[in-house]
């Protein structure tokens, strides 16, 4: 999952075709219901500034040992690519609700697929768990998280699109960056320009790494002598169990389970930090149907993503694992439910709050400059809902004589406009 993220006259001409490949699918249908999102873009700079920019890159890539010869086969005729110009710059005009986020991540479709992969490779997948210590589940949940098991991998050339990205833009730092790490996986011999292909952004491969993050931790696990994420499932499903690994996966351990929180419970609690489970058994913290907790010696983090009207979890160690693949809430916990119901599992027993749904980023500016005129003290006004704006909540809840979670929703900002 990944960090993200001039026309010449041939890309003129052609690039309405590549909107699909530039955004996949999903995104894809978000932008053409935006009216006159893709519209006509003049060009920001001539095709020969963009050469002399190409230029100039070759001594970078040459202090990271790239040769001469590799350098010219990747970037000879290159143009800027304009959908991934207008990748980069799209905003979404809506906040996706965390429930919509996870019920397309766990749609009956994923999960059969996901069980078909699980037994079409177990083989495989038996030698990543012996090798690595992480759960199969897991490694085909990214699976299907990233590329839904290999049917969408971008089809962007690498090079091309991170050179666009380097050459102008507010993400150009990123862009020069990766484009020299896929320089180095080119000099290396893993794959060639024509076949380093991956989305707008760079991220490549069946569980879709970027660059620098394929250089730290793609591994050969065939032995053929390449590390090919994108045509070798065991080379791709290795190297995400190794990245989970080096982030300090835990064999054995869980990434959370869902929970049930007793009456009138401290919702100051979520994310205030680890405690050992036995101590949350203690305050009355049980599973669904009323069964202990498992894991009982372990610490674990109280995650409310919805608030106290959504479902509740209790999240391990493991689950910052996931989080350093992609660190966004609804992403690891998509992931972590996704192959809990891949091992069998069943879906939530706690039903989401879709008539609280999430704040834009002005509404959260504005939630914190009302809760600012009330007194409170929330710091800098900026739209993230940080520990002060949360415990300002809080006070505020408490005044009102509403339950005490510190959740930011659409219900407490009409309540908090209308008081």
């Amino acid at each position: 999952m990944r960090l993200f993220a001039g026309l010449g006259n041939a890309d003129a001409r052609g690039w309405r075709r590549r909107i699909s490949a530039a955004l996949g699918a999903g995104a894809l249908a978000i932008a053409l219901a935006v009216p006159g999102l893709f519209s006509t873009v003049a060009p920001a700079a001539s095709d020969a500034d963009f050469d002399r920019w190409i230029d100039a890159m070759w001594p970078q890539a040459r202090a990271k040992g790239v040769s001469r010869q590799i350098y010219l086969r990747a970037t000879s005729g290159l143009t800027p690519d304009p959908d991934v110009l207008k990748a980069a710059d799209y905003q979404p005009e809506f906040v996706k609700p965390i429930w919509d986020y996870v019920a397309r991540a766990t749609s009956d479709k994923r999960v059969t697929n996901g069980r078909e992969k699980l037994r079409e490779y177990s083989n495989v997948l038996d030698a990543i768990e012996t090798v690595y210590g992480v759960d199969r589940h897991i490694v085909v949940a990214i699976w299907g998280m990233e590329t839904a098991y290999g049917e969408f991998l971008g089809d962007k050339n690498v090079i091309r699109a991170l050179a666009t990205l380097g050459y102008r833009g507010r993400r150009a730092k990123f862009g020069r960056s990766q484009m020299l790490a896929a320089l180095e996986i080119l000099q290396r011999g893993d794959t060639t320009p024509e076949r380093m292909t991956g989305s707008w952004a760079g991220a490549m491969g069946h569980t879709q790494f970027i660059p620098t993050t394929y250089n730290a931790y793609a591994v050969d696990f065939d032995g053929d002598g390449r590390r090919d994420i994108w045509g070798t499932i065991a080379d791709a499903l290795a190297s995400t169990a190794n990245y989970l690994r080096k982030s300090r996966w835990q064999s054995g351990l869980s990434w959370g389970y869902e929970v049930v929180l007793p009456p009138r419970f401290n919702y100051a609690l979520a994310g205030s930090g680890d405690r050992r489970v036995q101590d949350w058994a203690h305050l009355g913290v049980r599973r669904p149907g009323g069964q202990a907790l498992s894991h009982s010696g372990e610490k674990a983090q109280l995650l409310l993503p919805a608030g106290a009207k959504g479902p509740a979890f209790l999240i391990f160690s493991n689950f910052r694992s996931i989080l350093r693949y992609n660190n966004a809430t609804a992403y690891a916990l998509s992931v972590g439910l996704l192959a809990d119901r891949l091992s069998g599992g069943g879906a939530l027993s706690a039903p989401w709050p879709v008539d609280d749904r999430p704040l834009e980023e002005a509404e959260r500016r504005e939630l914190q400059a009302l809760l600012a005129a009330r007194g409170y003290a929330i710091g800098d006004i900026d739209g993230v809902l940080g520990e002060r704006t949360r415990s300002a909540i809080r006070s505020f809840q408490k005044a009102q004589g509403m339950t005490e979670d510190g959740h930011a929703g659409a219900l407490l900002f009409k309540r908090l406009k209308g008081n």
